[in-house]
């Protein structure tokens, strides 16, 4: 067995501590990696507090890795010792249901084994994120990544990158496109710089006008304050897609009327309550509303060489390990330009 430092959440109430515990010694298909970059999701958050059910106590989140290998399996073909690699939201599904078959493995039929706060499959070994020094991981949900780009800043495209990259890429969006996305935090902005990268014409919709300057510098080519009613109303019919990323309750109606015929609403944040949708505001002009869920391993894979190729990275602010507690308060404040990233370096 490997030892492995790291920080864990203990309950739902108190913050995170150090915790100490052992991975896996790689079998013929794992790749063993040094985690070197952990992002910070606000996922990581409603788990350790137990806000989307039940937690497996302690919890170490993360899952936005990206890491050094430092051993492979007898049977690995894609990694080598000293190779960049990455792990994403999960690292296991059951392989053989027709979602895993058709590579959207974040739909398997069983469900997905999640990089923390799951069992390994077939045991009651507790899955632990990123937030430690090391981590073991089959190959086949494994992600190469590219040595051309800054780590830190590609750590989180392993969650927001993904999440945003799939629906776009799903619906085909390019030029011709008038898109809007709602919201500019960690989601929003990696949206923004992929939206605009395709081809479209981008909207940033925020309720906070200091963003303006910040969309804009991200590649947005409009920015709209949505307190603004009379700017508002210039803009109903107006957009093919909204890319909304927005975890906060809102009404998905005042939005929705921005939707030209055929429209379409992509859903990626998770509001805490249920919406209040009247059907007239779909029938009347066709419009759809559709989730989305990050993407499957090959499709990760495809996002990840993509912002290689065209320099796309996340707008980061490294921090130590011990800094996390305080990045989970400033990240309730909105108070981060767009993801933490920790340096696993400190916790060494």
């Amino acid at each position: 067995m490997i030892p492995v430092k790291s920080y864990a959440a203990y309950d739902a109430t108190n913050p995170l501590k150090p915790y100490s515990f052992e991975r896996r010694e790689p079998g013929p298909n794992d790749v063993q990696i040094e985690i070197l970059y952990c992002g910070v999701c606000h996922s990581d958050i409603h788990t350790a507090k137990g806000d989307w059910g039940p937690a497996i106590y302690p919890l170490v989140p993360g899952h936005e890795i990206v890491g050094r290998v430092v051993k492979v399996g007898s049977e690995v073909t894609k990694f080598k010792a000293g190779d960049y690699a990455g792990v994403g939201c999960f690292v296991d599904s059951c392989r053989t249901c027709a979602n895993c078959k058709a590579g959207e493995e974040q739909f398997c039929e069983e469900g997905m084994t999640g990089t923390y706060n799951s069992f390994e499959r077939g045991t009651e070994i507790p899955t632990y994120g990123g937030y430690s020094t090391g981590i073991t991981v089959d190959e086949s949900y494994t992600l190469r990544i590219s040595d051309k780009l800054n780590l830190s800043e590609v750590a989180p495209l392993l969650c927001a990158g993904i999440t945003t990259y799939s629906p776009l890429r799903h619906l085909n969006v390019g030029k011709g496109h008038k898109v809007a996305v709602l919201g500019l935090g960690g989601l929003g902005h990696m949206a923004v710089k992929f939206a605009v990268s395709f081809g479209a014409e981008v909207t940033m919709l925020s309720g906070t006008p200091s963003k303006e300057a910040d969309a804009k510098s991200l590649g947005a080519h409009h920015f709209a304050l949505t307190s603004d009613a009379e700017k508002m109303l210039s803009l109903a019919n107006s957009f093919d897609f909204i890319l909304n990323t927005v975890s906060a309750a809102h009404d998905y109606n005042f939005y929705l009327n921005l939707l030209n015929t055929n429209g379409t609403m992509i859903v990626v944040g998770a509001p805490p309550a249920p919406a209040q949708i009247p059907a007239f505001t779909l029938i009347m002009k066709r419009r759809s509303i559709m989730g989305s869920l990050i993407g499957g391993i090959a499709e990760t894979q495809e996002m990840l060489d993509y912002c290689a190729e065209h320099n796309i990275t996340s707008d980061v602010e490294v921090i130590p390990m011990d800094y996390i507690n305080k990045a989970y308060e400033r990240m309730d404040k909105s108070e981060v330009k767009y993801r933490f990233v920790v340096d696993m370096a400190s916790l060494k």
